[in-house]
């Protein structure tokens, strides 16, 4: 009996809102946009927060990166060098021997080479030495070759492994193993292409690591000739991991206490922490995903004010209706329900359309924008199930107010 009524309101409530088509596309535009603002700026909020937690990896989450800060001039170095030697080989031996919590380190030396063979249709890429423990670090991924080792860093081989985005401006898309690249004037042997990385950090982490060419760090200090002296310290930089279970914030204490006593307090070095920048990353990006949500939630606020005023206007519209049906023995539950299935009825497709209209702007905002952008099952659950209540909230009003129509008055109404 229950079903049948329901599936009898639910009959006449399509059959209305089908007699005024136009007026029902137009109530329901408000929800269709409101829908797909939403499941579109999470999409957005979501792509983010995957770039970010590949970036996180790809820096380690067990990590710090210890960054010389090259001195802005020959006054200021020479100021520092009274009191400090920069970052050296000695401080990664004192660190090793000195922080229990250090599972593998790695020097690491960077260039800006002055020439490239073959030479790159655009920007020469940049050259990192480091050592081998590098590879782990950093969770390189390999798409051909290999890394070099403790062999070849020992025997400072003229090897070398090439970002992604390097070895196609080297190389274009065939095969570069085995191929020569020209540093300068050091040959070196492509052993190893990598897999693409997120491109995107702060400090020395900032250069596009898919545009560098890696070699060990003793090929780097005995056969490359650096001619770029830009007032910087012996090393760019030291990358530890971390031991399993240490703590990150703890060991960087220790670790910039032991720099600070080697250095003579001064300031020229910075030490990262990841996992504490993807703390502080996440607690900005949900920022910004809400703010972001509750502006697109506007959208669906609107379209519930335009579903609540075109059904009071249709309860006008069908005042002698409405009379009719409570003269016939209607109850007001039954007004209620026809009224305020009319406003689901609404919602509900205009938040199905929506869906569709979110997949559609989440696709265009990641080709125009360039912007990894991610539709979850979540965020179409979210955004689906506000309209309906939208619906069901703005319509309950209108309802209420026909149900309370007087029968006798509603008959004689033109």
């Amino acid at each position: 009996m229950l079903v049948g009524r329901y599936r009898s309101d639910l009959a006449l409530a399509a059959a209305n809102l089908w007699t005024q088509k136009t007026r029902t596309v137009l109530t329901a535009l408000g929800i269709i946009f409101g829908v797909g603002a939403v499941i579109g700026m999470l999409a957005i909020g979501a792509g983010a927060r995957e770039e970010s937690l590949r970036f996180i990896e790809q820096l380690g989450v067990h990590n710090l990166l210890i960054e010389s800060r090259p001195a802005s001039g020959e006054q200021e170095l020479q100021q520092r060098r009274r009191t400090s030697p920069g970052l050296t080989e000695r401080d990664v031996r004192v660190l090793e021997a000195n922080v229990d919590a250090v599972e593998m380190i790695s020097a690491r030396r960077s260039m800006h080479p002055a020439r490239v063979l073959p030479k790159p249709p655009q920007d020469l890429p940049e050259l990192y030495g480091v050592r081998p423990a590098y590879a782990t670090i950093h969770n390189w991924k390999l798409a051909q070759g290999r890394s070099f080792d403790k062999h070849d860093d020992d025997s400072s081989a003229p090897v070398c492994v090439l970002g992604e985005n390097a070895k196609i401006s080297l190389f274009g898309f065939v095969s570069a193993i085995g191929q020569y690249v020209k540093v300068n004037d050091t040959w070196l042997r492509v052993i190893g292409v990598l897999q693409a990385q997120v491109s995107s950090g702060t400090g020395a982490q900032a250069l596009d690591p898919n545009r560098i060419i890696y070699i060990p760090l003793n090929t780097f200090q005995y056969r490359i000739w650096d001619t770029n002296f830009s007032f910087k310290d012996d090393l760019d930089g030291v990358d530890i991991r971390l031991k399993a279970g240490a703590d990150s914030i703890n060991a960087a204490k220790i670790v910039t206490a032991i720099l600070n006593s080697t250095h003579h307090d001064t300031p020229d070095f910075t030490v990262t922490i990841p996992a504490e920048l993807l703390a502080e990353q996440q607690r900005a990006q949900s920022i910004f995903t809400y703010v972001m949500v509750a502006i697109a939630a506007i959208s669906l606020l609107v379209g519930g004010i335009g579903i609540m005023n075109i059904v009071l206007a249709t309860v006008l519209e069908r005042t002698r209706e409405i009379g009719i049906r409570r003269a016939t023995g209607a109850k007001r539950s039954d007004i209620v329900r026809q009224f305020l299935v009319e406003s689901v009825l609404i919602s509900i497709g205009g938040g199905v359309v929506g869906i569709a209209f979110g997949y559609l702007l989440s696709w265009l905002i990641a080709a125009a924008a360039e912007w990894k952008t991610i539709v979850t099952p979540a965020s179409v659950a979210i955004a689906f199930g506000v309209s309906v209540a939208v619906g069901l909230v703005f319509g309950i009003y209108p309802a209420r107010k026909a149900s309370l129509v007087d029968p006798i008055e509603a008959l004689r109404y033109e």
